[in-house]
């Protein structure tokens, strides 16, 4: 079945507390076991990402004109993971990461852009991207889009927030309220949303919707 498309009118929380409810799961790994734990569980009322296996937890329907809202934590170590935003085609790159773009939530990077089969332009292009020769947004290619500021997260197990405005082929980020990246013409705008498992836990408390007009 389709994705289906959003037209929000109101705030969404996109976390009930108590399942996965309105998402679902693609991990790689579970195709040729099925009896592997799933890397993605609800405990104590917040949505965690174990970290391994490798994959995503994806929402069953698609959004645009938002902003996106999310409070998370590295319980343990710092790590990687990432939110993906218009996420549309399931292992568009090295037959994991869905079609979409990337908002970086790897300690130490949080705001960068990932672009996963879409791009999206900013100021300062080369010198936030590199030579322009080398831009992709597949294989080998420069597809990571460094944030402006790398000062804007807590301490590891403090919690984070996390705003992403999509609105119309715009993208803008912030991180604990300082702005970290923002880019116009998105190459999509609108798709689903997910959440990485990529090697150590986090843990996110809030994950809501709220419209744009």
């Amino acid at each position: 079945m389709s994705p289906f498309l959003v037209l929000l009118t109101h705030d969404v929380h996109l976390m009930n507390g108590k399942d996965l409810g309105g998402w679902h799961m693609d991990v790689p790994a579970m195709d040729l076991d099925p009896s592997k734990a799933p890397p993605f569980v609800v405990r104590g009322g917040k949505v965690v990402s174990l970290g391994n296996p490798g994959g995503h937890l994806i929402t069953n329907d698609t959004y645009s004109n938002y902003r996106l809202i999310v409070e998370y934590r590295f319980t343990g170590k710092p790590g990687n993971c990432g939110v993906l935003v218009h996420a549309s085609t399931p292992r568009f790159l090295y037959d994991m990461f869905p079609k979409s773009l990337e908002i970086q939530l790897e300690s130490g990077d949080a705001g960068d852009f990932w672009c996963i089969g879409e791009d999206i332009t900013v100021p300062n292009m080369v010198k936030r991207r590199g030579p322009k020769d080398s831009w992709g947004v597949d294989g080998d290619k420069a597809r990571r889009i460094q944030n402006l500021t790398d000062r804007s997260e807590h301490a590891l197990g403090q919690w984070n927030k996390l705003e992403v405005e999509c609105m119309g082929n715009r993208v803008k980020v912030w991180v604990n309220s300082e702005l970290v990246n923002s880019g116009d013409h998105c190459t999509a705008s609108n798709g689903q949303i997910a959440i990485q498992s990529e090697g150590v836990e986090v843990e996110f408390r809030r994950i809501d919707l709220r419209h744009l007009h």
